[in-house]
Protein backbone atom coordinates (compact mmCIF):
# COMPACT_ATOMS: atom_id res chain seq x y z
CA UNK A 1 0.00 0.00 0.00
CA UNK A 2 1.29 3.03 -0.96
CA UNK A 3 2.35 5.45 1.61
CA UNK A 4 -0.11 8.44 2.20
CA UNK A 5 1.49 11.59 3.62
CA UNK A 6 -1.55 13.41 5.46
CA UNK A 7 -1.68 17.57 5.91
CA UNK A 8 0.31 18.10 9.00
CA UNK A 9 1.36 21.57 10.39
CA UNK A 10 4.90 20.64 9.09
CA UNK A 11 4.06 19.50 5.83
CA UNK A 12 1.37 21.50 4.70
CA UNK A 13 3.28 22.93 1.50
CA UNK A 14 4.17 19.92 -0.01
CA UNK A 15 1.26 18.53 1.10
CA UNK A 16 -1.22 20.84 -0.94
CA UNK A 17 1.15 20.90 -4.21
CA UNK A 18 1.42 17.34 -4.14
CA UNK A 19 -2.12 17.19 -5.03
CA UNK A 20 -1.63 19.12 -8.52
CA UNK A 21 -2.43 16.72 -11.84
CA UNK A 22 0.42 15.44 -13.55
CA UNK A 23 -1.32 17.39 -16.53
CA UNK A 24 -1.28 20.37 -14.99
CA UNK A 25 0.49 23.55 -17.53
CA UNK A 26 3.71 23.86 -16.24
CA UNK A 27 3.54 27.83 -15.88
CA UNK A 28 0.35 27.35 -13.89
CA UNK A 29 1.84 25.02 -11.77
CA UNK A 30 4.96 27.33 -10.90
CA UNK A 31 2.84 30.14 -10.48
CA UNK A 32 0.06 28.13 -7.80
CA UNK A 33 2.81 26.44 -5.80
CA UNK A 34 4.85 29.36 -5.11
CA UNK A 35 1.66 31.22 -3.91
CA UNK A 36 1.02 28.14 -2.12
CA UNK A 37 4.44 28.08 -0.29
CA UNK A 38 4.30 31.62 0.08
CA UNK A 39 0.64 31.99 1.63
CA UNK A 40 0.96 29.29 3.73
CA UNK A 41 4.42 30.75 5.29
CA UNK A 42 2.61 34.33 5.96
CA UNK A 43 0.20 32.17 7.87
CA UNK A 44 2.62 30.31 9.74
CA UNK A 45 5.21 33.42 10.27
CA UNK A 46 2.46 35.96 11.91
CA UNK A 47 -0.06 32.75 13.43
CA UNK A 48 -2.83 33.75 12.20
CA UNK A 49 -5.92 33.28 14.11
CA UNK A 50 -9.52 31.24 13.16
CA UNK A 51 -11.04 34.83 14.41
CA UNK A 52 -8.31 36.75 12.08
CA UNK A 53 -8.81 34.26 9.16
CA UNK A 54 -12.86 34.77 9.40
CA UNK A 55 -11.95 38.45 9.10
CA UNK A 56 -9.67 37.96 5.74
CA UNK A 57 -12.41 36.08 4.05
CA UNK A 58 -15.38 38.72 4.72
CA UNK A 59 -13.08 41.49 3.73
CA UNK A 60 -12.33 39.29 0.04
CA UNK A 61 -15.87 38.61 0.07
CA UNK A 62 -17.25 42.12 0.63
CA UNK A 63 -14.49 43.36 -1.54
CA UNK A 64 -15.95 40.93 -4.58
CA UNK A 65 -19.11 41.78 -4.16
CA UNK A 66 -18.74 45.74 -4.95
CA UNK A 67 -17.05 44.43 -8.09
CA UNK A 68 -19.28 45.82 -11.06
CA UNK A 69 -19.13 47.39 -14.65
CA UNK A 70 -18.47 50.91 -13.01
CA UNK A 71 -15.85 49.76 -9.87
CA UNK A 72 -13.31 47.15 -9.73
CA UNK A 73 -12.70 46.88 -6.04
CA UNK A 74 -9.69 44.43 -6.42
CA UNK A 75 -7.67 46.47 -8.58
CA UNK A 76 -7.98 49.16 -6.62
CA UNK A 77 -6.95 46.39 -4.00
CA UNK A 78 -4.39 45.32 -5.81
CA UNK A 79 -3.33 49.62 -6.46
CA UNK A 80 -2.98 50.11 -2.71
CA UNK A 81 -0.90 47.25 -2.23
CA UNK A 82 1.53 48.27 -4.09
CA UNK A 83 0.77 44.46 -6.40
CA UNK A 84 -0.38 46.79 -9.72
CA UNK A 85 2.96 48.69 -9.89
CA UNK A 86 5.30 45.68 -9.13
CA UNK A 87 3.27 43.97 -12.17
CA UNK A 88 3.98 46.68 -14.20
CA UNK A 89 7.32 47.34 -13.39
CA UNK A 90 8.41 43.95 -14.23
CA UNK A 91 6.70 43.63 -17.23
CA UNK A 92 8.11 47.50 -18.98
CA UNK A 93 11.81 47.27 -17.99
CA UNK A 94 12.97 50.19 -20.44
CA UNK A 95 16.39 51.34 -21.22
CA UNK A 96 17.25 54.52 -19.71
CA UNK A 97 15.74 57.53 -21.56
CA UNK A 98 12.92 56.00 -22.47
CA UNK A 99 9.25 57.32 -21.18
CA UNK A 100 8.56 55.35 -17.83
CA UNK A 101 5.08 53.27 -17.35
CA UNK A 102 2.73 54.03 -14.52
CA UNK A 103 -0.62 52.74 -13.06
CA UNK A 104 -3.34 52.75 -15.91
CA UNK A 105 -6.33 53.59 -13.42
CA UNK A 106 -9.99 52.82 -13.69
CA UNK A 107 -11.41 55.36 -15.56
CA UNK A 108 -9.75 55.27 -19.03
CA UNK A 109 -12.93 54.72 -21.76
CA UNK A 110 -12.33 53.32 -25.03
CA UNK A 111 -13.57 55.63 -28.01
CA UNK A 112 -12.82 58.92 -27.45
CA UNK A 113 -12.99 61.62 -29.60
CA UNK A 114 -10.00 62.08 -32.27
CA UNK A 115 -8.92 65.59 -32.69
CA UNK A 116 -7.07 68.57 -34.44
CA UNK A 117 -3.98 69.49 -32.76
CA UNK A 118 -4.46 72.62 -30.41
CA UNK A 119 -8.27 71.68 -29.37
CA UNK A 120 -9.55 71.96 -25.96
CA UNK A 121 -10.58 68.72 -24.41
CA UNK A 122 -12.61 70.61 -21.61
CA UNK A 123 -16.10 70.69 -22.24
CA UNK A 124 -17.73 71.56 -19.35
CA UNK A 125 -15.47 75.54 -19.48
CA UNK A 126 -14.48 74.53 -15.52
CA UNK A 127 -11.06 74.61 -14.26
CA UNK A 128 -7.77 76.38 -14.40
CA UNK A 129 -7.02 76.10 -18.04
CA UNK A 130 -3.93 74.38 -19.22
CA UNK A 131 -1.89 73.80 -22.64
CA UNK A 132 0.09 70.69 -22.95
CA UNK A 133 2.61 70.74 -25.62
CA UNK A 134 5.54 68.20 -26.50
CA UNK A 135 7.11 65.50 -29.30
CA UNK A 136 7.08 61.86 -29.40
CA UNK A 137 10.47 60.80 -30.19
CA UNK A 138 12.44 57.40 -30.50
CA UNK A 139 15.42 56.70 -28.50
CA UNK A 140 17.87 58.53 -30.91
CA UNK A 141 15.57 61.74 -30.16
CA UNK A 142 13.96 61.37 -33.86
CA UNK A 143 10.43 62.35 -33.95
CA UNK A 144 7.75 59.77 -34.07
CA UNK A 145 4.81 60.83 -36.84
CA UNK A 146 1.30 58.57 -36.34
CA UNK A 147 2.02 57.82 -32.62
CA UNK A 148 -1.75 57.83 -31.11
CA UNK A 149 -1.99 59.95 -27.35
CA UNK A 150 -4.82 59.18 -25.28
CA UNK A 151 -5.47 61.59 -23.00
CA UNK A 152 -7.97 61.91 -19.89
CA UNK A 153 -8.05 63.58 -16.50
CA UNK A 154 -10.33 64.11 -13.65
CA UNK A 155 -12.37 67.67 -13.79
CA UNK A 156 -11.68 70.58 -11.41
CA UNK A 157 -13.50 68.57 -8.65
CA UNK A 158 -11.72 66.22 -8.46
CA UNK A 159 -14.22 63.57 -10.53
CA UNK A 160 -13.89 61.76 -13.72
CA UNK A 161 -16.83 62.05 -16.38
CA UNK A 162 -17.54 58.12 -16.11
CA UNK A 163 -18.07 58.96 -12.51
CA UNK A 164 -20.61 61.72 -12.91
CA UNK A 165 -23.19 60.39 -15.67
CA UNK A 166 -25.82 63.82 -16.65
CA UNK A 167 -23.56 66.10 -14.60
CA UNK A 168 -20.71 66.29 -16.76
CA UNK A 169 -20.26 66.16 -20.99
CA UNK A 170 -19.64 62.86 -22.46
CA UNK A 171 -15.60 62.71 -23.37
CA UNK A 172 -15.22 66.05 -20.67
CA UNK A 173 -11.51 66.21 -20.19
CA UNK A 174 -10.71 63.35 -23.16
CA UNK A 175 -9.66 63.59 -26.55
CA UNK A 176 -7.21 61.36 -28.90
CA UNK A 177 -4.35 63.18 -30.83
CA UNK A 178 -1.81 61.76 -33.76
CA UNK A 179 1.33 62.94 -34.05
CA UNK A 180 2.27 64.46 -37.40
CA UNK A 181 5.74 64.18 -39.06
CA UNK A 182 7.54 66.52 -36.24
CA UNK A 183 5.94 64.24 -33.92
CA UNK A 184 4.76 67.03 -31.68
CA UNK A 185 1.50 67.31 -29.84
CA UNK A 186 -0.60 70.13 -28.36
CA UNK A 187 -4.21 70.33 -26.37
CA UNK A 188 -5.28 71.92 -24.12
CA UNK A 189 -7.08 70.97 -21.08
CA UNK A 190 -7.00 72.04 -17.63
CA UNK A 191 -4.57 71.58 -14.45
CA UNK A 192 -5.70 68.63 -12.64
CA UNK A 193 -6.42 68.12 -9.32
CA UNK A 194 -5.70 65.58 -6.54
CA UNK A 195 -8.54 63.58 -5.66
CA UNK A 196 -9.39 60.48 -3.25
CA UNK A 197 -9.54 57.14 -4.57
CA UNK A 198 -13.04 55.49 -3.50
CA UNK A 199 -13.02 54.85 -0.36
CA UNK A 200 -15.89 53.50 0.81
CA UNK A 201 -15.54 50.14 0.25
CA UNK A 202 -13.10 47.20 2.20
CA UNK A 203 -10.30 49.21 0.95
CA UNK A 204 -10.65 52.82 1.99
CA UNK A 205 -11.35 50.82 5.43
CA UNK A 206 -8.18 48.96 5.20
CA UNK A 207 -6.52 52.48 4.50
CA UNK A 208 -7.91 53.98 7.49
CA UNK A 209 -6.99 50.80 10.03
CA UNK A 210 -3.50 51.39 8.68
CA UNK A 211 -3.46 55.09 8.81
CA UNK A 212 -3.06 55.70 5.47
CA UNK A 213 -4.80 58.65 3.32
CA UNK A 214 -7.27 57.53 -0.34
CA UNK A 215 -5.45 60.64 -1.76
CA UNK A 216 -3.92 60.91 -5.52
CA UNK A 217 -1.36 63.63 -6.86
CA UNK A 218 -3.19 65.85 -9.53
CA UNK A 219 -2.24 64.24 -12.77
CA UNK A 220 -3.05 64.00 -16.37
CA UNK A 221 -3.26 60.52 -18.56
CA UNK A 222 -1.63 59.69 -21.28
CA UNK A 223 -1.66 56.49 -23.46
CA UNK A 224 0.72 56.24 -26.47
CA UNK A 225 0.68 53.53 -29.01
CA UNK A 226 1.82 52.82 -32.25
CA UNK A 227 2.17 49.96 -34.38
CA UNK A 228 6.27 49.78 -34.11
CA UNK A 229 6.08 50.46 -30.55
CA UNK A 230 5.51 49.23 -27.26
CA UNK A 231 2.60 51.14 -25.36
CA UNK A 232 2.72 53.53 -23.02
CA UNK A 233 0.74 54.47 -19.57
CA UNK A 234 2.15 56.87 -17.90
CA UNK A 235 0.73 60.28 -16.10
CA UNK A 236 2.16 63.85 -15.75
CA UNK A 237 2.34 64.54 -12.39
CA UNK A 238 1.88 68.14 -11.22
CA UNK A 239 5.12 69.35 -9.65
CA UNK A 240 4.63 70.30 -5.60
CA UNK A 241 1.43 68.35 -5.44
CA UNK A 242 0.92 67.80 -1.46
CA UNK A 243 0.48 63.97 -2.29
CA UNK A 244 3.79 63.54 -4.36
CA UNK A 245 5.32 61.18 -2.21
CA UNK A 246 2.33 59.67 -0.71
CA UNK A 247 0.48 58.32 -3.45
CA UNK A 248 -2.13 55.92 -2.63
CA UNK A 249 -1.38 53.69 -5.10
CA UNK A 250 2.82 54.45 -5.60
CA UNK A 251 2.18 55.64 -8.92
CA UNK A 252 4.80 58.60 -8.57
CA UNK A 253 7.94 58.47 -10.74
CA UNK A 254 10.26 61.21 -10.22
CA UNK A 255 10.98 61.20 -13.94
CA UNK A 256 6.81 61.90 -14.49
CA UNK A 257 6.74 64.83 -12.33
CA UNK A 258 6.40 67.80 -14.36
CA UNK A 259 6.14 71.83 -13.98
CA UNK A 260 2.95 73.20 -14.86
CA UNK A 261 4.37 77.09 -15.31
CA UNK A 262 1.39 79.46 -14.82
CA UNK A 263 1.20 81.62 -18.02
CA UNK A 264 1.48 85.53 -18.13
CA UNK A 265 0.32 86.33 -21.54
CA UNK A 266 -1.63 83.18 -23.78
CA UNK A 267 -5.14 81.85 -23.99
CA UNK A 268 -4.58 79.52 -20.77
CA UNK A 269 -3.72 80.05 -17.68
CA UNK A 270 -0.81 77.01 -17.45
CA UNK A 271 1.11 75.00 -19.91
CA UNK A 272 3.12 71.80 -19.18
CA UNK A 273 5.81 70.69 -21.50
CA UNK A 274 7.04 67.10 -22.07
CA UNK A 275 8.63 64.92 -24.91
CA UNK A 276 7.48 61.00 -24.56
CA UNK A 277 9.93 58.51 -25.53
CA UNK A 278 8.76 55.36 -26.97
CA UNK A 279 10.73 52.38 -27.58
CA UNK A 280 10.64 49.37 -29.90
CA UNK A 281 9.70 46.00 -28.56
CA UNK A 282 12.86 43.46 -28.42
CA UNK A 283 11.65 41.06 -31.23
CA UNK A 284 12.11 44.08 -33.58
Amino acid sequence: MPRIDYFTEANSVEAVNARMGEATDPRLREVMASLVRHLHDFVKEVGLTQAEWEVAIDFLTRTGQLCDAQRQEFILLSDTLGVSMLVDALAHRRPAGATENTVFGPFHVDGAPELPMGSCISLDGKGESCRYTGRVLDLDGQPIAGARIDVWSDNSDGFYDVQQPGQQPTWNNRGVFVTGPDGRYDFVGIKPVSYPIPDDGPVGHMLTRLGRHPWRPAHMHFLLTHPDYERIVTHLFVAGDDYLASDAVFGVKASLIVAYRPVSQGDTEWEAAADFVMVKPPSR
